[in-house]
């Protein structure tokens, strides 16, 4: 097992250079002059050349890129935002909370509601419910996150009026933020109130977020449970007079965990790197919209370092999923994988 994580780890290392290197590569290729953003359009040349000196873009592009891994492993630093000139990793640490808390609640939903609708379609395949649950799960992967949103805020919000149209509070609502997980600060300031606000503005973005997620892994339940239930040992246990239920929900979801878990290992990290769509739809102020506003604004420090961090939790994620194997499945454990 050790050795593994140690595999696993260099690799992880490696993976982070490289995405580390492309991304420096790609976004000084996107068109625009930070010192020219920084200073305006009516900027004089010297005090643009001065600027440019000051940020190092006068530089060779390696030695830029040398700087910025020195930054990076001696100083923790992913460097300062051209716009508001604060630490990278300051404002990732101001946003990341709001991004973790949509991205596990929806991870909560389509765990639930995923698992749930593949569980009912094995057991009843080729049925009405089985047809209708992979239809349902087809509709899911097919319908664009950002029409479904805007879907959602049209029926549930503006006419019916039942959740908010977007962001994580209402204006009225005092919390002060800790964590900057809303749920768990209400929860510790013992504010109830405020506790049922972010609920109630969190219900609509999650849905949204988690409607991809939850038909994937109720397609990937069915299909793992479907081949689990034709093993000898469920069908030995079946003719003992074992429960119809007790058989599927502790031997054969058991045994069909290891696909599943491993779907919902890349779903989650897809979610805390990808919810950009939902967030800006929501005016969710997580990483995402921050992403799409240094883009928009070429704030080339703030994009590298969310990449970054997007592929550090990636990978991190498939980690551990990779490490739950082993409490999963015994005889991976005993190979020691």
């Amino acid at each position: 097992m050790f050795r593994f994580m140690f595999r696993r780890m260099a690799l992880m290392v490696l993976i982070l250079f490289s995405v580390s290197f492309i991304i420096f590569s790609s976004v000084r290729m996107i068109p625009g002059d930070p010192a020219q953003l920084i200073l305006g359009e009516r900027a004089t040349a010297e005090a643009l050349s001065e600027l440019r000196v000051k940020l190092g873009l006068d530089k060779p592009f390696l030695y830029q890129y040398g700087i910025y891994l020195k930054e990076i492993l001696t100083e923790g630093s992913l460097g300062t935002s051209i716009v508001t000139n604060n630490p990278v990793l300051e404002e990732v640490a101001q946003k990341l909370p709001a991004t973790m808390e949509l991205a596990f609640t929806a991870m909560l939903i389509a765990l639930i509601i995923g698992i749930s609708v593949g569980i009912l379609a094995a057991m009843y395949r080729n049925t009405w419910i089985d047809n209708l649950s992979m239809v349902g799960a087809l509709t899911g992967v097919s319908m664009p996150i950002f029409w479904l949103g805007l879907l959602l805020m049209t029926i549930f919000a503006a006419y019916l009026g039942w959740v908010p149209l977007s962001g994580r509070l209402s204006i009225i609502t005092d919390l002060e933020p800790v964590t900057g997980f809303y749920l768990i600060d209400s929860l510790l300031a013992g504010n109830g109130y405020a506790f049922f606000d972010a609920l109630h503005h969190l219900i609509l973005p999650a849905v949204t977020l988690a409607t991809v997620p939850t038909a994937i892994i109720a397609r990937m339940t069915r299909a793992s449970m479907l081949e689990v239930l034709e093993q000898d040992y469920i069908k030995t246990a079946h003719a003992k007079g074992v429960a119809k239920l007790r058989v599927v929900l502790q031997h054969a979801l058991r045994n069909a965990a290891i696909p599943i878990t491993t779907i919902a290992g890349l779903q989650l990290g897809l979610l805390l790197s990808g919810a950009v769509l939902t967030e800006t739809i929501f005016a969710w102020n997580g990483l995402g919209s921050y992403v799409v506003n240094a883009v928009n604004a070429r704030d080339f420090p703030v994009v590298q370092g969310c990449v970054l961090i997007f592929a550090f939790t990636f990978i991190l994620v498939n980690l551990l999923v990779d490490l739950s194997y082993f409490a999963l499945d015994p005889r991976i454990r005993d190979k020691g994988m």
